[in-house]
């Protein structure tokens, strides 16, 4: 059975953008008001009319062209006898005659009227649409002021404010809110630049200390039981700063780049599958590197933070990967991406956003037992200070394809 969709006008207007609900607004005020004063016009037209007719009386002249004459007088008794039956007859017949001669005059009168002020109307409409179109741009011309000012502010010009002039009215008072917002948020992000200035010596310190400590006070040999003890200590001293480098690399990221200068991204990607070579062999998966040499792929950034970038993406694949699979790192100097995929288990469309949330990981299918789920979340941290955009698709054979799209 055919599927018959209802469309709602409600639903419509409210898909159009607000300076053209205005403007329609604008011009469905005009058509009702003008189609409430055509209608009152009409039906005023019309009583008032037959009111005059009714009110005119006719008056009956003996005369041979048996011509009337039509006043307000008192009608003339007529003759008795035949020739006042035959007149009188002669003379009904002639009313009904005018009076359907009336009637039609007035009916056409009417309908032209209608006509002509409905055509009349459409055009007025269509101009208060148009008008009201106009109106609403110049009233909505300091919300687009706002609109531009806003997006020209970013975390590296929070001092800018809005400082909108004029009266007192709605319109100030959202910039002065919008203004107020802005304070606070520098003030956080002020905070936010603050604590990772400080963190770094703080968290890390204890740590290092501690892994000294550890070293020192428990040198080899070592019976079997106190060797176990201090290699577990030891691990978890390392993932424990493992833990605070990411958190802290994914606060530097979120701040943006203060300056960059270009990076090579085929030289980049391979010392990572250099560094990361280890890791490939233990998981036995084998990584391949796709890169032109004529062109390499130089995008403007950070470094260090580029390199992580990479690092998060091949040790995720690598992770999360299966005996036996394959990372390939694939570079496109044309269209400046860079791609990593990798085999591995099944991977549902409706799970891959959940994968870039921080501390959040695929289910027990995948087989890495190891990782704190901040992989993916600091990768696009990262690619978003470069403006770059980073997306993930599951692959249909299995595994995810990870493309890290760079802007002109």
């Amino acid at each position: 059975m055919p599927h018959h969709v209802t469309l709602n006008p409600r639903t419509l207007i409210s898909r159009l953008p607000f300076r053209a609900r205005l403007a329609v607004s604008f011009a469905g005020l005009f058509l009702l008001v003008g189609s409430a004063l055509l209608a009152s016009v009409v039906v005023l037209a019309r009583y008032g009319t037959a009111q005059k007719v009714q009110g005119m009386a006719i008056a009956y002249v003996d005369a041979p062209s048996s011509s009337t004459q039509f006043g307000p007088t008192t009608p003339v008794q007529p003759a008795v006898g035949s020739n006042a039956a035959s007149g009188a007859a002669s003379g009904e017949a002639l009313i009904r005659k005018i009076d359907q001669t009336v009637r039609a005059v007035q009916d056409t009168a009417l309908r032209e009227m209608v006509l002509w002020s409905g055509v009349a109307l459409v055009v007025m409409t269509v101009i208060a649409g148009v008008l009201g179109w106009r109106l609403a741009g110049r009233a909505l011309r300091p919300v687009a002021a706002i609109t531009g000012a806003a997006r020209q502010i970013s975390e590296e010009n929070l001092h800018q404010r809005l400082s909108l002039t004029g009266p007192d009215d709605e319109l100030h008072r959202l910039a002065d809110t919008f203004d107020t917002m802005l304070d606070r948020l520098e003030r956080s992000f002020e905070s936010q630049r603050r604590f990772v200035a400080n963190a770094s010596h703080e968290l890390k310190t204890p740590l290092a200390v501690q892994r000294t400590c550890l070293q020192v006070g428990f040198p080899d040999p070592l019976p079997g039981d106190l060797a176990d003890v201090r290699d577990d200590l030891l691990a978890t001293n390392y993932e424990a700063e493992r833990l605070i480098n990411a958190l802290l690399l994914l606060a530097r990221s979120d701040r943006g780049l203060d300056e960059t200068e270009p990076v090579d991204l085929a030289a980049t990607a391979r010392a990572v599958a250099a560094e990361l070579a280890p890791l490939a062999s233990g998981n036995e998966v084998r990584v391949d590197l796709d890169a032109d040499a004529d062109a390499p792929l130089v995008v403007p950034g950070d470094p260090v933070l580029v390199r992580h970038l990479l690092t998060n993406l091949t040790r995720n694949a690598i992770q999360y990967n299966q005996p036996g699979g394959q990372v390939r790192i694939r570079l496109d100097t044309a269209t400046a991406t860079a791609t990593v995929a990798n085999t591995g288990p099944a991977v549902a469309p409706e799970k891959i956003p959940d994968l870039f949330e921080p501390f959040r990981r695929h289910g027990p299918d995948r087989t890495a037992s190891t990782g704190h789920g901040l992989g993916l979340s600091i990768a696009r941290s990262i690619a978003e200070a470069h403006g770059a955009e980073l997306t993930a698709r599951a692959r249909d054979e299995g595994g995810l394809v990870l493309t890290l799209a760079f802007g002109p």
